[in-house]
């Protein structure tokens, strides 16, 4: 079963989001003119840096979760997308989409991703733990 992002941690921070495309190219080789170059591989992954500010609880929560649940980053695993899960759904007019009860309809979007190449960095600039970490996010 793949692991799931623990519903204890708290949806990375927006504020620190960074994301890059996988570079699916490799430089064709020419003595003169400009730089050629050709695809390498047709699955990209996104590479995203992702960071989330917790406390001593949560922090134990995530320690687990990275060295049990995902074997030190070796598995994949589930986790809310942090760009788009949670806002509301909008109709064509920018208005949010309401249910019967007059609440806005969230739109639930998940990623499934891989720890990335380097391994989670911890500090704790005040009372709160911050977790930096980059992921792969599947294609």
């Amino acid at each position: 079963m793949i692991p799931v992002w623990p519903a204890e941690l708290p949806k990375p921070q927006r504020s620190s989001f960074q994301k890059q495309l996988q570079d699916p190219r490799i430089k064709k080789r020419a003595e003169t003119g400009p730089p050629g170059y050709k695809r390498r591989f047709s699955s990209v992954s996104t590479l995203v840096s992702l960071s989330i500010k917790i406390n001593r609880e949560q922090l134990a929560v995530f320690e687990t979760f990275h060295e049990v649940d995902t074997q030190m980053g070796a598995l994949p695993f589930l986790m809310p997308d942090p760009i788009t899960d949670g806002w509301p759904l909008l109709a064509p007019d920018g208005n949010a989409l309401l249910a019967p009860d007059d609440e806005p309809i969230l739109i639930a979007a998940h990623w499934l991703v891989l720890f990335g190449e380097n391994m989670p960095a911890i500090s704790k600039p005040g009372l709160q733990f911050v977790v930096t970490f980059p992921v792969s996010v599947m294609p």
